[in-house]
């Protein structure tokens, strides 16, 4: 059941991180979310048990190593999406990536260079006073960690002054996540000690999350530290969400009158000017149905129910008359969904065309 859980979550992380990707290749913005939510999910699907006896087959210990990857891969991704949201993505870039490329370079070397690494999932606390490499292994991989999450409460405190209602929420939540984190990390310097000092260490049990300290430090604290870095990524993104939805929504309220509009005149439309995302080609559309009412003599000033009956008259085109009014975005969408509502009030108004 647990094998299930991991592979479900990590391939739905897989698929959510491709699909940012691809995005990401076409407006330009998202690569830090997308590269998070691969490395997530590659980090699960190798931390299912199935997958860790596959792998300890290959090589012992392997699932370790491959996780431990992943997960520093992911912090990195971390990284660059709260410098996106932040707006200093170009800022630190390539230290960013360089120290990356050099821990993920030394975990590897030290890891192939330990002998006598154990089968399953690769508990090495009873192997650090033995190998010195394993020492380098551990401490390498929490100072990177480290640095990521020092990396990321800096640009979060630094973003957050400037930030506005979701997005500074969502940066409060980081802030509170890297403390988590970084009581982890300590935890896991202050194990690697204890372990190197003990002259017979015991690998560590919990029978919960936060059972005693130590599970709390090396279980709890991360969980709590991931739970809320989901949340804080995610808040700055619901406004925008929202605005996709309404978008979404309204192209579809103007369907039926844009349909109308491009079969009484074809010229309005713009052809390989769509737009990438959802608001360009609502700009697009609002374009069209525009000029459509205008050669329809529909004037900005007439009332809705007015400029329907104009359209199903189907009288010849005359010009319209602008008139002073409300002219933003906001008043633009109102005007024009009123006039779409109107129309297809009228059985005769039409089937829609696909959506744009």
């Amino acid at each position: 059941m647990i094998d299930v859980l991991f592979f479900g979550v990590g391939l739905l992380a897989l698929a959510a991180g491709l699909w940012r990707a691809r995005r990401a290749r076409r407006t330009g913005a998202g690569a830090g979310l997308a590269i998070t939510l691969i490395a997530l999910g590659v980090a699960f699907c190798f931390l299912a048990d199935g997958a860790q006896a596959i792998e300890s087959r290959i090589y012992p210990s392997l699932g370790r190593l491959l996780s431990n990857l992943a997960t520093m891969v992911a912090a990195y991704g971390i990284e660059v999406t709260v410098a996106e949201i932040g707006g200093v993505a170009h800022r630190r870039r390539r230290s960013r990536q360089a120290a990356l490329a050099v821990a993920l370079v030394v975990l590897v070397v030290s890891f192939f260079a330990t002998s006598g690494l154990p089968t399953g999932i690769g508990l090495f606390d009873e192997l650090y006073r033995s190998n010195p490499t394993l020492v380098v292994y551990i401490f390498v991989y929490t100072l990177y960690l480290g640095f990521a999450v020092v990396d990321i409460a800096i640009v979060s405190a630094g973003a957050i002054r400037a930030g506005t209602g979701a997005l500074r929420a969502g940066l409060g939540v980081m802030l509170v996540a890297c403390a988590f984190a970084l009581a982890y990390l300590a935890g896991k310097i202050a194990g690697l000690i204890g372990d190197l000092s003990s002259a017979h260490p015991v690998a560590m049990s919990c029978s919960g999350a936060f059972s005693n300290l130590e599970c709390t430090l090396d279980v709890g604290f991360p969980a709590v530290s991931v739970l809320l870095i989901v949340i804080g990524l995610t808040l700055p993104v619901l406004p925008a969400a929202g605005r996709a939805i309404r978008d979404a929504r309204t192209r579809a309220a103007l369907r039926p009158l844009r349909t109308h509009l491009v079969g009484r005149f074809p010229d309005v439309v713009r052809l390989g000017s769509a737009g990438v995302t959802g608001r360009e080609r609502l700009l697009t559309v609002m374009s069209e149905v525009n000029d459509g009412l205008i050669l329809a003599g529909v004037a900005p000033s007439m009332p809705p129910d007015a400029a329907a009956r104009a359209l199903r008259s189907g009288a010849p085109a005359e010009a319209g008359v602008p008139a002073d009014g409300d002219a933003t975005f906001a008043a633009e969408v109102a005007r024009l969904r009123a006039i779409a509502r109107a129309f297809r009030a009228e059985p005769s108004a039409g089937a829609a065309s696909p959506a744009r």
